[in-house]
Order: C-alpha cells, then sequence, then structure tokens
C-alpha cells in the first residue's frame, strides 16, 4: 500500500535528500521484515580465521612500514558521534534514586576510587567553583550527589551530554587525554605515511565545534612530539540515510505534528561518509578502543600486522587481475587464481561452477576479485560483545567470510543456534580496508552493501511505541560484498569503554 504524502511531507523528503521511492522501500521493509542469513560454518582458526607465528608477523610488520615510505594515502576513520550518556547510566540512576550515599558496588566502586580516574582534577575544580569546596570535602559531609552532579550536569563537566571523543579517559604526569587525542597518537605511530598522519571522525553536529576546537588546542603539541603533520577532517552522519519510523503495523509514525519522524540509520549510514574519503588505506577503530602510551605497543604492532597483510594480499589480487584480463590468459591462470580465491579469500563458488565454461569461470573470479578488501583483527570471545566471524551464503550462491551479529541468526534454526554457540572469536571493530581498485580508482562503497541485512527495533516517542529501521552495519552488512580476511589478535588489543567504571581497569591506568 502507497504511502500518502502531502506537501510538508514532500518538503521534509527533499530537506533530506531522500526520494520517494527510497521511503516506499523502507516502508516496505516494516512489512516484509528481513531474511536470516543462510549460514555454512562458523569461522575458526585454519577455517577462515588465520594464526600468525610471531615470524609471520614480523614479515608483515615490515611489508606494512615499506608501503608507508611510498606516496600512499593512509587514514583513520574513527566514528566519534555517540553520545556518552550510557556510560553513566548507572551514575544518572543514583542521582534518582532515594537513597543519598553509595549503595550499590557500582557506585561504592565510583567513590572509592574516584581518584584514578583521569577527570578527577577537572571534577574537582568544577567542585570547587560551583559548590565551593572541592570532591573529598564533599564526600566528607555526604554530599555524593553533588559530585556526580558536577560531573553529568549543565553546570559541571557536562560529562552527560559529551560524545565519549572529548572525555578524559587517560591521566599522565603533565596532562589528561581524550580518546580523540589517544587516536592521534596511534595514527602518528602506525598510520602515518611519509610525514602525514591523517584522520577523519564522524561527529554529531552539536559536538563538531567541539571536536575542532580541542583539535587546534593539541595539534601543534603532538606535531612536535610525534614528528607528524596532521590532516584532520571531520563529518557528520548524512540526513539522505535517515530512515522512516512506523508504527507496530507499519504504517509511517506520524509526530504529533503531523510530520513523518526519521531516525539516524545506525552505523552502517557511514558507509556514505566512508566513501567521500580521498584514501588508498583505511584504518577503522571505535572512539573508546584507546589505552595509556605505556600500554600502546600491542596495539601498534597488530595494526601494523593487518595492514602488512592487506597491501599484501592486495597486491596478489591486482597480480592475478592483470593475468585474468590479458589476451593471452590461460585456463592455468583461471584455475590458479581461482586457488587464491578459495584458498586466501575463503571465497567458495557456488555449486556446478566446475561445469563452467573457461571463460565464464574467468568472468566469475574477476567480479569476484575485483571489489574492496578488509583485514579484520579478531579477538577470541570471552564474554564481550562483538560481531561474529561466519561463512555464509551469498544471494549468488557463493560462501565467504561475514562478521555477522546475533539478530541476522535465526534463533529457531537447531543448526544455525549451534553454529552460533562454536564461535570462538568476535570482532571488535578492528579493521583495515583497501578501497581503490588496480587502476588507483574508488570503489563506490556502496554498491557493496547487501541491503537485506538491516534490522527491526522496537522504540517508542512521545510514549507511543513505533518500529525503527537500522541500516545494514558498517562492518556487517554494509560490508557484506567486500573481500575479506580475519586474523586472530591478543585480547590487549581490545579495551572498550562502556561504562565510566571500565575507565578504572588496568588497560585505562
Amino acid at each position: 500500500m502507497k504511502c500518502k504524502l502531502n506537501e510538508q511531507d514532500r518538503e521534509l523528503l527533499r530537506e533530506k535528500g531522500i526520494s520517494e521511492e527510497q521511503l516506499e522501500a523502507q516502508l516496505k521493509c516494516f512489512a516484509t521484515g528481513f531474511p536470516y542469513l543462510r549460514l555454512h560454518a562458523a569461522a575458526g582458526v585454519g577455517n577462515g580465521i588465520l594464526r600468525l607465528t610471531d615470524e609471520d608477523a614480523d614479515r608483515y610488520v615490515g611489508l606494512w612500514n615499506e608501503y608507508k615510505t611510498q606516496p600512499h594515502r593512509i587514514t583513520k576513520f574513527v566514528p566519534a558521534s555517540g553520545a556518552a550518556s550510557r556510560m553513566f547510566k548507572d551514575l544518572f540512576a543514583f542521582l534518582d534514586a532515594d537513597y543519598a550515599e553509595p549503595s550499590t558496588d557500582f557506585e561504592k566502586t565510583f567513590f572509592a576510587r574516584i581518584h584514578d580516574f583521569a577527570f578527577y582534577d577537572a571534577l574537582n575544580d568544577a567542585c570547587e567553583l560551583n559548590e565551593g569546596m572541592g570532591v573529598d570535602a564533599l564526600i566528607s559531609q555526604g554530599k555524593y550527589k553533588e559530585v556526580v552532579a558536577q560531573l553529568l550536569g549543565d553546570d559541571g563537566l557536562e560529562y552527560g551530554n559529551l560524545p565519549k571523543g572529548l572525555l578524559q579517559f587517560h591521566a599522565y604526569a603533565d596532562e589528561a587525554r581524550t580518546p580523540l587525542e589517544e587516536h592521534m597518537v596511534e595514527a602518528a605511530l602506525y598510520a602515518a605515511s611519509q610525514g602525514v598522519a591523517r584522520l577523519h571522525f564522524t561527529v554529531s553536529s552539536q559536538h563538531r565545534e567541539l571536536f575542532q576546537d580541542l583539535v587546534e588546542r593539541v595539534k601543534d603539541d603532538y606535531e612536535a612530539q610525534y614528528h607528524v603533520t596532521y590532516d584532520i577532517t571531520m563529518s557528520e552522519q548524512k540526513p539522505s540515510t535517515d530512515t522512516v519510523a512506523a508504527n507496530p503495523d507499519g504504517t509511517p509514525f506520524r509526530q504529533k505534528d503531523g510530520s513523518l519522524l526519521f531516525r539516524p540509520g545506525g552505523h552502517g549510514a557511514l558507509i556514505e561518509n566512508l566513501n567521500d574519503l580521498d584514501t588508498d588505506i583505511v584504518f577503522i577503530k571505535n572512539i573508546d578502543n584507546v589505552v595509556p602510551d605505556a600500554l600502546k605497543e600491542s596495539t601498534v604492532r597488530w595494526k601494523q600486522v593487518l595492514a602488512g597483510i592487506l597491501v599484501d594480499v592486495q597486491r596478489q589480487v591486482f597480480e592475478h587481475l592483470a593475468r585474468l584480463s590479458s589476451a593471452d590468459c590461460t585456463p592455468a591462470d583461471v584455475e590458479q587464481a581461482l586457488g587464491f580465491l578459495q584458498g586466501t579469500l575463503c571465497c567458495t563458488p557456488p555449486e556446478g561452477f566446475g561445469n563452467l565454461p573457461t571463460a565464464q569461470k574467468r568472468d566469475f573470479v574477476i567480479g569476484k576479485l575485483n571489489r574492496p578488501i578488509r583485514v579484520c583483527g579478531m579477538v577470541r570471545n570471552e564474554g564481550e560483545p562483538g560481531g561474529g566471524p561466519f561463512l555464509a551464503y551469498n544471494p549468488d550462491g557463493s560462501i565467504s567470510l561475514q562478521i555477522l551479529e546475533s539478530t541476522q541468526i535465526n534463533a529457531q534454526d537447531p543448526e544455525a543456534v549451534a553454529m552460533l554457540r562454536k564461535s570462538s572469536h568476535f570482532n571488535p571493530v578492528d579493521l583495515v580496508c583497501a578501497v581503490r581498485d588496480s587502476n588507483g580508482k574508488p570503489f563506490c562503497l556502496p554498491r557493496y552493501v547487501d541491503s537485506q541485512t538491516g534490522f527491526i527495533s522496537s522504540k517508542s516517542k512521545d510514549g507511543r511505541p513505533l518500529q525503527a529501521l537500522e541500516l545494514p552495519g558498517l562492518w556487517n552488512g554494509a560490508m557484506s560484498d567486500w573481500n575479506t580476511l580475519m586474523v586472530e589478535v591478543p585480547a590487549s588489543t581490545f579495551n572498550p569503554v562502556k561504562t565510566v567504571n571500565d575507565l578504572l581497569r588496568p588497560s585505562h591506568q
């Protein structure tokens, strides 16, 4: 059933850059839902995930360091628009609680170790300014909620409203660093090419100026310390990637003023921002997955390893494509490229492929090789959340490596559930990507999105239930048709901050 639009609706669509056909397609998703992916097997070491020896890792570090000496554009891409409010969920609950002193284990830990937070000095200053006494004095008088209010509220540090990238995470002898600054340091250590460290942060419009101000304040010092020149750019999620909300019956959700409600389409929308970058190689990493300098060695080494694998595999892909595209391509060349596709890229052709003529086999292999490449760090699953690695069927019947979320797997299928339970690793958003073809031309990344891998979630607005449409995730369905390699990396490279007390872990002290 076609959505009836009024002029206000059409004007809103024009403002966002969304066509009426796109709107209809989104509403159709609520009616049809999304299919579960058909799984072939859980990926593991020896079955899609590489486990390297120290010698192999050293070799790949060398390849990467050699690559960086050449005139290549390398960019560190960091999604940084997310608000930190969920980090402080327990402290917001404490402010609203009907008791005045810490009662839960979380609250007790927070106050017992409050001096260990990198933001302590700034918090103490805010308390002295606004409460007339410091943190310790307030605590001694039982004014715990006043301390939390200064941390989260608009009159204090405003941490309840700021994005994670701007919070003080790590304390040093003479400074406290934010995640934005730690990413700047990381970029200098493993992603700089010919003295230039490029970073791109996706930010929200309301916080963009704060990010830019921080960069301007600290850039000169980090450039002098790490002997690089920073090229730092920012972008915002495009309004054209917003998705319409629906009522529980699938009809468009209209707000009190009668207007259609659009919501951000999730991190999958950032494939558009990634596509806009002028770059050869892209490192992708979450804003909160950073550590202090004393613990950076493992992170830096394994980013170099992943990048070394990427450029080595890209070289081999280009060599195979050159032979396959030449006038004197032989059946042996096709078989050799097919072996590389299956053995290195873990991509299995569909049934009946062996019966095809050589020319069709060649076209198939060229089509599979000529696409973006990503190398994904995979950490052993020890209870932390993250996308799981699987060998899954593609629409053309081929099988390839995919990073899947649990929502993409049919919980009513015993075989699929068994595979999910066997999954030994997860992806902590640790990727290095090659986004140009063998002629140096950038791939059009939105072409490689599997539009059937979005999902629908239940939300509410003004007390009314609604259905929200999430676009295929950036490292899930948005990269479904990329060539994928997976490499086991140590857990020391994954140090997320989901709650404020995570900053008390050894990896952040």
